[in-house]
């Protein structure tokens, strides 16, 4: 942009002095203001490329290419032209002067800081604090903070034993996995057991127990069982509880093997807690059964009320009784229950009783259920079902 001038006066051009001495300048009074020379003479822009550059070559005035004297018309300086001007070799520094370093490149790199010095101290303790946090974390939590290498790149041998340690289980953790798998492993085991007490042993003993059920009706319509002695294990009668609409074979003897695990009810006729047989004038008819699993057959004894009929059918007869009483909690070591004249009963002289015993409580064996009950009705199969098999 070029510098504002000030406007001509009259009688004053360019170059001009503003006093009359004729002294300042030649041609009456005209000079160079503010000790200016003016436009033509020699020199007046300080001998400048201006003063040196060639003339047009086919100009006869130009002093290099023809022309008359050196004090050719050049236009005056613009300020807007001076930055298009091509730069002059660099300037040599001089004896007192230093050279200026050469700007360093800095390289820019991903994650690289601007600023100063203090700018990259503090970013570069901001991301040791980062660091320092993941290490406390876990190896865990820091191998998946961890950026991912590049497709391909090579791990260094720091950081490829780094990562074997963190993937290989610590001994801690195989065994709390060892411990786990046991634990599952008895836990499965424990759940088969109980399904097969609870659930298997009851469908194999029913099956078994109406199996003999069918065999003894069987043999008993064709005249092969009569009464008498039985062997052990062996079926002679059938037990009615119609109150708990059960129908189960009573066997000889109490063998939970033979007897009482294959769904059938046992006859106390061993040693010294042999019982009479129901057909006997006096004596207590004593019966066992299980109360939980293998066919369950007094499971709800506890549900009996006095008056309740119990019914043994044998080949040729049909005994019924009564409920009278019941024992709810006594010692397995307890056999007075079974005394032809029970102890506890109610019972004060010799008669023709049943005694039924389970375990109590539900799924235990600690303690036994008594019940008992009194002959009511001695009928004869040829006289059909008695009342209470018949209702």
């Amino acid at each position: 942009m070029t510098a504002l001038r000030p406007e001509r006066e009259s009688g004053t051009g360019y170059g001009e002095s503003f006093t009359d001495d004729p002294g300042h300048g030649a041609g009456g009074g005209q000079g160079t203001s503010y000790g200016q020379q003016p436009y033509g003479a020699p020199g007046a822009f300080g001998d400048g490329w201006y003063d040196n550059a060639p003339q047009d070559p086919y100009d006869p005035h130009d002093p290099h290419g023809g022309a008359p004297d050196s004090t050719a018309y050049l236009p005056p300086v613009d300020d807007e032209t001076v930055a298009l001007r091509v730069p002059g070799p660099p300037k040599a520094p001089g004896p007192t002067e230093l050279p200026e370093p050469p700007e360093r490149s800095v390289r820019e790199e991903p994650g690289a800081v601007p600023g100063g010095r203090a700018a990259r101290r503090k970013a570069a303790k901001r991301r040791q604090g980062r660091r320092g946090g993941s290490h406390k974390a876990g190896a865990s939590a820091g191998a998946a903070q961890e950026p991912e290498r590049a497709s391909g790149a090579p791990l260094s041998r720091v950081e490829a034993r780094r990562r074997a340690r963190a993937r290989k289980a610590s001994p801690a953790v195989v065994a709390s996995r060892a411990i786990g798998e046991v634990f599952i492993t008895t836990g499965v085991l424990m759940l088969l057991f109980v399904t097969y007490q609870l659930w298997w042993t009851n469908v194999r003993a029913q099956a078994q127990a109406g199996k003999e059920v069918s065999d003894l009706q069987n043999d008993w319509a064709d005249g092969k069982r009569n009464p008498g002695t039985f062997e052990p294990g062996q079926g002679f009668a059938l037990l009615h509880i119609p109150k708990l609409d059960v129908v189960v074979p009573i066997a000889e003897g109490i063998s939970s093997k033979k007897v009482l695990d294959r769904g059938m009810v046992g006859h106390y006729a061993e040693g010294a807690l042999k019982t009479a047989m129901p057909d006997a004038k006096t004596g207590n008819f004593g019966l066992a059964g299980h109360r939980n699993t293998h066919g369950e057959p007094f499971r709800y004894i506890n549900r009996l009320e006095p008056g309740d009929p119990i019914v043994v059918e044998t080949q040729d007869t049909y005994y019924v009784y009564k409920m009278a009483s019941i024992l709810p909690v006594t010692s397995p070591s307890n056999i007075s229950v079974l005394d032809p004249v029970p102890k506890g009963s109610g019972f004060e002289e010799p008669g023709r009783y049943i005694t039924l015993t389970t375990c109590t409580p539900e799924f235990t064996s600690k303690y036994r259920m008594i019940v008992w009950g009194k002959m009511d009705e001695e009928r004869p199969r040829s006289k059909g079902k008695p009342d209470a098999l018949v209702s």
